[in-house]
């Protein structure tokens, strides 16, 4: 009887153990424990206590490196962009598509519809999961030279791409302009020390990446979204409580405001000559080329075509007059 006892006891000790157990979430903020990405993550944090999470932050500068450590277990959630978050989950990965999300109403639309419990099932890849969709705010083309301000100029010219994102030199050959390889650590250097004449980025990174220095008294930021940089938060789902995934999406879908907000801010502290204001007809153009370019990255398997799908329906929801709405070959 003692035995079965403590058997019992030693079996409800390790039930109770399980459930305390904390879980490391590494967090990528270009700034560190100082950036406006790990200060949401502290928020989330104290949320997830609600679900029965135990979160223990850490801060990564380099997204490479958070993404290895998920992968190896040295992490089991990571907080990392869509573009490095595609090889853990394809069809979320995929909604960072060029020029399918160019404007936040529509991106938020988006977001929330895949945080619902009808999209469940999609958030699920192996042992992971997407456990909450958020933004890092639009990309835009910031040039080293304004006179770069439409898609016929920019051939021939350097343009910083990730390597890591198969996408961005097909886009670049597409332009005919050349692809030069940079990731996280070094993109805003080599724009500053114009060894790439174009460089693709979110505002977020103007300052962190001190951009500013590249753009000088010639340079600008073509004001035309190219997409909306999504932010993943990828869970190992086996080790948070059943439940949590849902329970974190809904949540974080809801701070969507919030953050949004904080990427307004930054758009204001740009000071106004680096804005390039183009023309209707080149943004006609961009729309255009960028299009041809998604359709084919997705015949080519690096976007995943459901999204593609998912992404027109919801843009010509919002948007029903849209030429793209009448075709059917996306």
């Amino acid at each position: 009887m003692m035995i079965k006892k403590g058997l019992i006891a030693l079996a409800l000790f390790g039930f109770a153990a399980a459930t305390l157990a904390k879980q490391t979430v590494c967090v990528f903020d270009p700034v560190g424990k100082s950036g406006d990405a790990f200060a949401l993550a502290k928020d989330y944090a104290l949320e997830a206590k609600k679900w029965g999470a135990d979160i223990d932050l850490r801060a990564y500068v380099d997204e490479r490196v958070a993404a290895e450590d998920l992968k190896v277990g040295q992490c089991d959630g990571a907080i990392i962009s869509g573009l490095r978050g595609r090889q853990f989950n394809k069809y979320v990965g995929s909604l960072d598509a060029v020029g399918a999300l160019t404007d936040l109403k529509t991106a938020i639309l988006a977001y929330q519809l895949l945080s619902k419990p009808q999209a469940a099932k999609s958030m699920i890849n192996g042992p992971y999961e997407i456990a909450g969709l958020g933004t890092i705010g639009p990309a835009y083309l910031f040039v080293a030279d304004r006179s770069i301000n439409t898609l016929a100029k920019a051939a021939g010219k350097k343009v910083g791409v990730f390597a890591y994102d198969e996408a961005q030199p097909k886009l670049v050959a597409q332009i005919g302009a050349q692809a030069v390889s940079v990731d996280v650590t070094n993109a805003g250097a080599k724009f500053n020390n114009h060894q790439i004449d174009i460089v693709p980025a979110p505002i977020v990174a103007y300052k962190p990446f001190e951009l500013y220095k590249g753009l000088g008294d010639k340079g600008g930021i073509v004001k035309f979204p190219l997409t909306q940089i999504s932010a993943n938060f990828i869970i190992r789902k086996d080790k948070f409580p059943d439940g949590f995934g849902q329970k974190s999406r809904e949540w974080v879908a809801g701070q969507l405001g919030r953050t949004f907000n904080i990427i307004s801010k930054y758009e204001k502290e740009i000071p106004t000559k680096y804005w390039m204001v183009i023309p209707p007809e080149e943004q006609v153009n961009y729309m255009k080329m960028m299009r041809e370019a998604r359709i084919s990255l997705t015949k080519a398997g690096i976007y995943d075509p459901k999204m593609m799908n998912f992404l027109k329906k919801v843009r010509c929801k919002q948007n029903p007059n849209n030429f793209e709405c009448a075709l059917n070959d996306e």
